[in-house]
């Protein structure tokens, strides 16, 4: 018999499951190097916790990937248990039984990547068939579980994930994306159903689908992932690796009771973020970046941060994830808050409006482009694609925040920027703001900073909130484009009565020639001058 038993697949140029994670998708293919990253990382934990021990040398531990795409964690874990058992259980073909048939486990979540798991792990996809590297399963499915399953419905939204009913109810013919791991009130007993009453999985590992559809896609697209953590956490594994979008750590819909309860959890003993997903994933965009994280039932602690930046390393430093209310990314910049927000009496984020401030949508097409006010109207500022448009329209029209229409304020735009850092480090984090005169609303596609005294107050927040501290204060709850009011929580508010400049924030709250250096490594200068559109 070969020796090899199949497995010089991995080592083939190009490792076709390297080709399958250069696809893009919502449903994310892991390359193999990264799922490496999470196992060694796994090994050096288990090692610690177990006097040096090889995880890949216990015959007796269990894995489970419960969202099996590509197969890529399952077939990297049989790779590496069949070289650490080879002493324990000389003969190739029973210990390559032994591991398929006893130690690893998956979840398919569709039809065509349970067959692509199968085909990865057995080298065939049928692990009964006469192509199967194992010889010891009466089924096609042999360790790797799917069955389709329903979504369930209440008022147009799954319960579960919360799919869209127009969007994922779409009949027998196609997949309904309902992932099982996550389509149960009783995992415990989900899983005892699939595997066995008796069986207690001793690492959960994997990449779980990110989002499901609202209906929309685009912006109506909502996370998921989060379940999946929730789901495996449920089912007290010693170990449990994720790799999902870094988002969660300053926002996202619906994520706050999680990023809450995440950081909280001592048991998260090491965290790896990555700033630009692409260093992680080459051909996918995901906005805010990518991390993954080691859960240690038996050990909780501090937690070993690492941050990954334009090819270099923040870190591991101990962190407690839940200092503040969001995660900060990069540990460089938690001697800066720390400073700022001891002295800080009143956030700028009370001068801060919510979304859409007058009730205007983005899409308000009922006024008047190019035309002054007359009486009974107001100024409107708007955007048209990426193009900033004035025009007038009905006093009568706006009936929120009527307190805001005649006096001065800001407009501050929604859309901020993200993609630069990703691209080269640096960032503008806002755009420029518009001074907003008395009589004067805006569409959705701005927040409003006032009720202000003047002109000349509203000339003072408009140059604060161009000091590149300011705006590095913001960047540090900003997990992607788009800038909310919340995100503005650390900018502290100053006396309206001049021109700021960085050089005033500096010496106010002492911030030193290296941490100056940083901040202005990160932020962008913002070009043009007080007052322009």
């Amino acid at each position: 018999m070969n020796t090899q038993v199949g497995f010089t697949l991995r080592g083939r140029n190009p490792d076709v499951l390297t080709c399958i994670a250069n696809l893009s998708n919502d449903e994310v293919f892991t390359p193999p190097e990264f799922a490496n990253r999470m196992l060694d990382t796994l090994a050096d934990a288990w090692a610690a916790d177990h006097g040096g021990a090889n995880i890949w040398a216990d015959k007796m531990v269990k894995f489970l990937d419960p969202f099996t795409k590509s197969g890529v964690f399952l077939r990297e874990i049989t790779s590496r248990l069949t070289g650490g058992l080879a002493t324990e259980i000389p003969d190739i073909q029973t210990r390559v039984d032994h591991i398929l048939t006893r130690q690893v486990f998956g979840i398919g979540i569709t039809q065509l990547t349970s067959l692509l798991a199968r085909r990865s792990l057995y080298c065939s996809k049928h692990a009964n068939g006469e192509h199967s590297i194992a010889h010891s399963f009466n089924t096609d499915d042999g360790n790797i579980w799917f069955e389709r399953t329903e979504h369930t419905w209440v008022n147009g939204k799954c319960r579960h994930c919360g799919a869209s009913q127009t969007a994922l109810d779409r009949g027998q013919a196609l997949e309904t994306h309902a992932y099982a791991f996550i389509h149960t009130d009783d995992i415990k007993t989900r899983v005892a159903e699939l595997f066995g009453g008796d069986m207690q999985f001793d690492v959960i590992i994997g990449n779980p689908p990110y989002q499901t559809s609202g209906g929309g896609g685009g912006t109506n697209d909502s996370p998921i992932y989060q379940h999946f953590v929730k789901q495996a956490m449920q089912l007290e594994p010693r170990f449990l690796s994720m790799v999902i979008p870094s988002r969660w750590m300053a926002g996202g819909r619906g994520l706050g009771e999680f990023r809450a309860e995440f950081l909280g959890d001592r048991r998260v003993r090491n965290l790896i973020d990555y700033e630009n997903a692409k260093d992680a994933f080459p051909t996918v965009g995901i906005g805010g970046g990518i991390c993954y994280f080691l859960w240690n039932r038996e050990n909780p602690g501090s937690c070993e941060c690492t941050f990954q930046k334009n090819g270099s390393s923040i870190g591991p430093e101990p962190r407690v994830l839940d200092e503040f209310d969001v995660f900060v990314r990069d540990s460089r910049a938690l001697d800066i808050l720390r400073k700022i927000v001891a002295i800080s009496k009143r956030p700028f984020e009370e001068l801060v409006s919510g979304d859409t401030p007058f009730g205007l949508a983005t899409n308000f097409t009922q006024y008047t482009r190019n035309a002054d006010p007359k009486e009974g109207q107001l100024r409107l500022y708007a955007n048209i694609g990426t193009n900033r448009v004035r025009g007038v329209m009905s006093r009568d029209t706006v009936l929120k925040n009527t307190h805001l229409i005649d006096v001065w304020k800001v407009f501050l735009p929604v859309a901020g920027s993200g993609r630069e850092r990703e691209r080269s480090g640096v960032d503008l984090v806002l755009g420029p703001s518009i001074i907003g005169e008395p009589d004067s609303v805006c569409t959705q596609t701005y927040l409003v900073a006032g009720p202000l005294a003047s002109l000349s107050e509203a000339k003072s927040v408009e140059s604060y909130l161009r000091t590149k501290l300011a705006r590095f204060l913001v960047s540090l709850r900003k997990p992607a484009q788009h800038v909310f009011r919340g995100m503005y929580r650390w900018v502290p508010v100053q006396t309206w009565d001049r021109t700021w400049t960085d050089a005033e924030l500096y010496k106010k709250y002492a911030i030193t020639e290296q941490e100056q250096e940083f901040i202005e490594s990160m932020i962008r200068p913002m070009e043009g001058t007080i007052g322009d559109e």
